[in-house]
């Protein structure tokens, strides 16, 4: 149906960015992150006849995509671990794009905290959503957001006092 076809294509366009943001804020890497959007998006896409009747559909892609970012760095840490046991060393890594958040002093230093802070900070900061709606996503009260908001805010804000060379970039 063209009418669909043209809703889901606005909807796309409207919450890709805001979506791609949080979940490279999650992964750290450009490349995995637009993965695990464009799987979001795909999966959306499929049920969008259902979908479109939603007040919030961009909530359901974020939700999507949160579970798809945290499967798929626990995966990559399973398979890191592996490779590292059987190998008895580090894996050689290849090389990663300049602009993966990754090697950028924020990047690394989110990298470092704990999922459950980071994703809280990813969520309010990147994808600028209050605290009464990553409340509502996360099935959490609000004051716990507060917490590990207050906590990872704390926590990033050390990482990086490590580093103040690299604050003002």
């Amino acid at each position: 149906m063209l009418g669909s076809s043209d809703d889901f294509r606005e909807f796309y366009e409207a919450s890709y960015g805001r979506t791609l943001a949080m979940v490279a804020g999650l992964v750290g890497g450009r490349a995995e992150a637009e993965d695990v959007t464009q799987e979001a998006f795909a999966r959306a896409l499929a049920r969008w006849s259902l979908l479109r009747g939603y007040e919030r559909p961009d909530a359901w892609v974020r939700k999507v995509a949160l579970r798809l970012a945290i499967d798929t760095g626990r995966r990559h840490r399973r398979r890191l671990a592996t490779v590292v046991r059987l190998a008895g060393q580090r894996p050689p890594t290849d090389a990663e794009p300049a602009d993966d958040l990754r090697f950028s002093p924020l990047g690394a230093a989110l990298a470092e905290l704990p999922l459950r802070e980071r994703q809280v900070l990813v969520l309010h900061y990147l994808a600028d959503l209050p605290v009464d709606v990553i409340a509502r996503e996360l099935s959490l009260p609000p004051g716990t957001v507060k917490t590990r908001l207050g906590a990872g805010r704390r926590h990033l804000e050390e990482r990086l006092s490590q580093h103040p060379e690299a604050v003002g970039q």
